[in-house]
């Protein structure tokens, strides 16, 4: 008998690790089922969440789920995050050519930029929604401006997608969905008929062919764009907003940092280790009889990797409910694991040492503006966010 989910409610939205810990006490491997997605099988220990995403027997490809009926059931377009090796091979391969480290570090400046106007426009205020006035829109702006999206459609592309993720309105997702595919389909377009020096065009050449004759189709580079924009902001979103949390409810930790900055970098893998931007990976489908964790899966059903779980494993790091920056968390699963790997990790950890530190640096009594157990998280087994974060701040004097 599959446990329920649903029934857990809001508890379970808001803080699910005590649960993922009852299911790993009883076994790393459970069929559980929600109402959004029915049922399927949650893995909620470490090292058999890593097994499971190197396993090639375990498909991101929907057509291999015994439920499949349709023709692929990708939300917009074929990408990445939907099919395997050697389709997924060639389409990363693809994206990271243009994708670089270098491309990646010349952004530092401007995300720079970014923070510090989006802070100049909070700094008069004395409090602000972290989540909307800082989170969301710095990493928004960075990837709209790495792929070339005109600054009067963000505010628009952002409410779609909003839109298209949320489970408890189904049709009004639906119709999100195709504003997107719409919104998407034309932006293609016009990077074809006028290109610049963005990563959008850059694709737009190899969707025609350019560079060494490989070429993406209409549909994959619909999905591409898809995915580079969704995944582009929506991680180090929620990166910031968690990891701003975690801080302010750690006040030692945060006064640990603000006088030793080298700590930074470690402190942002413990804060995806402990409150990551991604609760559960894309799910799988198994192409045949899989065991995991001494459990037998059997051919044709979903699987959810609950990376959020498996970096608070006990096997694998000692006292994972506890905050410390200091840990130096490595083999978290914050952004999955084997091919899959989240391609935008690199960008979303520099986001987040340039948006921790200048709010840090520039707001020194930061404080949170409400009850922390009252704090409103999307209900996603996938994404792991929060809706707002009321803070209350005043600025440096030398800001």
């Amino acid at each position: 008998m599959p446990q329920d989910l649903s029934v857990l409610g809001a508890d379970f939205v808001v803080n699910p690790y005590p649960v993922y810990a009852r299911l790993r006490e009883g076994g790393p491997v459970h069929r559980v089922r929600t109402d959004a997605s029915g049922e399927f099988w949650l893995v909620v220990g470490h090292e058999e969440a890593r097994a499971a995403l190197t396993d090639p027997r375990l498909s991101n490809d929907v057509r291999h789920s015994a439920a499949w009926q349709d023709d692929g059931g990708n939300a917009i377009g074929r990408n990445m995050v939907q099919t395997d090796p050697p389709h997924h091979t060639r389409l990363r391969g693809l994206v990271a050519r243009a994708f670089t480290p270098a491309r990646i570090e010349a952004l530092r400046p401007r995300i720079q930029q970014i923070a510090d106007e989006l802070l100049d426009a909070m700094a008069p205020l004395g409090r602000a929604d972290l989540v909307e006035d800082y989170a969301l829109p710095l990493p928004l702006a960075v990837i709209c401006e790495l792929l070339g999206v005109p600054e009067t459609d963000r505010k628009a592309f952002h409410d779609w997608y909003l839109e298209s993720t949320d489970m408890t309105r189904p049709e009004a997702a639906g119709a999100a969905v195709q504003a997107l595919t719409g919104y998407f389909a034309e932006l293609i377009d016009a990077k074809r008929r006028s290109p610049g020096g963005d990563l959008l065009s850059a694709l737009v050449r190899t969707m025609d062919g350019g560079g060494d004759g490989d070429a993406l189709s209409d549909e994959e580079m619909l999905g591409m764009t898809f995915v580079l924009l969704v995944a582009g902001y929506e991680t180090s979103a929620n990166l910031i907003s968690s990891g701003t949390l975690a801080l302010l409810r750690h006040p030692e930790q945060l006064a640990a940092l603000r006088a030793d900055w080298s700590l930074l970098d470690g402190a942002i893998e413990e804060m995806l280790r402990y409150d990551g931007p991604v609760e559960s990976a894309a799910f799988r489908f198994t192409k045949e009889p899989v065991g995991i964790g001494g459990t037998t899966i059997p051919a044709g059903e979903p699987v959810a990797v609950v990376l959020a779980a498996g970096s608070r494993d006990p096997r694998r790091f000692a006292e994972p409910d506890r905050f410390d920056i200091r840990r130096a968390p490595r083999g978290h699963l914050a952004f999955g694991h084997g091919v899959h790997h989240c391609l935008g990790a690199p960008l979303a950890r520099l986001e987040g040492a340039i948006a921790f530190r200048t709010l840090l640096e520039r707001c020194p009594d930061l404080v949170l503006d409400a009850d922390p157990d009252e704090l409103s998280w999307r209900p996603s087994l996938m994404l792991r966010g929060l809706h707002r974060l009321p803070i209350r701040f005043t600025s440096a004097p030398d800001a």
